[in-house]
């Protein structure tokens, strides 16, 4: 089986940061395996928890509220998310914030 392989992406996220009237995640790249959403939110703006695959969250800039199985925890520019298969997962602005997230779905 040939597979072609893949070149080198380089992706500036800083020019992909984008805030809209309704939030609406950036879908970086995705596939059967793992998706990745830029979050740009405005402060207010949601995403409320739901269950999913594994997760791994990057605070880029802003700050927050996350919700992980209940559990809430202020997060800042810096702090990175670890969340497993399954476990409940939601995340508030609590001012303007840009996160990037990686889901796997395995």
């Amino acid at each position: 089986m040939n597979k072609e392989k893949r070149k080198l992406e380089v992706i500036d996220l800083n020019e992909k940061v984008k805030f809209n009237e309704m939030f609406i995640p950036q879908i970086m790249r995705a596939n059967g395996v793992y998706k990745t959403p830029l979050i740009c939110m405005k402060e207010g703006q949601f995403i409320p928890p739901h269950a999913s695959g594994t997760g791994v969250f990057y605070i880029v800039s802003g700050k927050g509220v996350m919700t992980v199985e209940g559990e809430e925890r202020e997060v800042s520019a810096g702090s990175m998310i670890f969340v497993d298969k399954d476990q409940t997962r939601g995340i508030r602005a609590t001012e303007e914030l840009v996160a990037f997230a990686v889901h796997i779905q395995t």
